[in-house]
């Protein structure tokens, strides 16, 4: 079971009538062909278990802000700052008992990456206190995921793009499924799916680019994604960042060369490059 809104407003008759979310079933052959073999579900609720106890002591006793790379502090010097943005990771038990992560299509008529598969997320505002309320704001805006169904676990290391952007990736679980109803903006999303987690360290429908730069060669990850007649490509940074989540979440490495480029933990205050 998955879901998936377009900003269209189309609905699936299959619905559950106490939900406004589409709803979608893979068959059992389909589900298989894209995740493989998958986690019995008391290992499953054994990590759910772990998610929530890290939770509980985010709360608790939450971190100091992740510097930038290069060491200025997240909360006060780059407050407003185009160079940091905040993801959200969000993650949702399915009745499979499988861990799934809400991912966006971005509408065509953007000016940068338009039509990409990205997690909900984008660049700081001077309102936001810290990388949390950035994603957690950003979500609200994108897909209309209320904040209070949010439960963070944690926030995970910053990616920095070629041109400099630190990205923050804020892991959290969606608390309550049945009241999240979609609600894609249309000036930014063109469509709201969901994927399993666990897809992303796994070797099946992976691709592989090899690329350069600065004379170091790294690796580009593809990941084919397939929900009901809609075909999806996730990759790139967003890629990156859902192996790390995954990693962290299950606990175990991807069971491929990830090889990732040296300038997504490279400092800030080094030339940037587009090419």
């Amino acid at each position: 079971m998955s879901l998936r809104h377009k900003e269209d407003g189309s609905h699936n008759k299959s619905i559950v009538n106490c939900q406004r979310t589409k709803i979608q079933r893979k068959s059992p052959k389909k589900a298989k062909t894209i995740m493989g073999s998958s986690s019995n579900s008391h290992s499953l609720g054994k990590v759910f278990e772990r998610l929530e106890t890290i939770a509980q002591q985010f709360r608790l006793h939450k971190p100091s802000p992740i510097p930038v790379p290069d060491g200025t502090n997240s909360t006060q010097q780059t407050l407003g700052s185009n160079k940091r943005a905040a993801v959200l990771v969000c993650l949702f038990q399915d009745p499979y008992g499988d861990l799934r992560v809400i991912l966006t299509k971005r509408a065509s008529n953007l000016s940068t990456h338009s039509g990409e598969v990205s997690l909900p997320g984008g660049k700081r505002e001077e309102g936001d206190a810290d990388d949390v309320q950035t994603a957690l704001r950003e979500a609200k805006e994108e897909i209309g995921l209320d904040p209070s169904l949010v439960n963070v676990v944690t926030v995970l290391e910053p990616f920095v793009t070629k041109v400099g952007l630190t990205v923050v990736p804020v892991l959290g679980i969606l608390s309550d499924m049945k009241a999240f109803s979609p609600s894609p903006n249309a000036a930014e999303v063109e469509a709201i799916f969901d994927a399993p987690l666990e897809m992303f360290l796994k070797d099946e429908n992976r691709r592989e680019e090899e690329r350069e730069w600065k004379g170091v060669k790294y690796l580009l990850h593809y990941f084919d994604y397939e929900a009901e007649t809609e075909k999806y490509v996730i990759w790139a940074l967003t890629a990156g960042l859902l192996i790390k989540a995954a990693s962290f979440v299950f606990e175990r490495p991807p069971a491929f060369l990830e090889q990732r480029p040296n300038f997504w933990n490279r400092d800030t205050n080094s030339k940037t490059t587009t090419t």
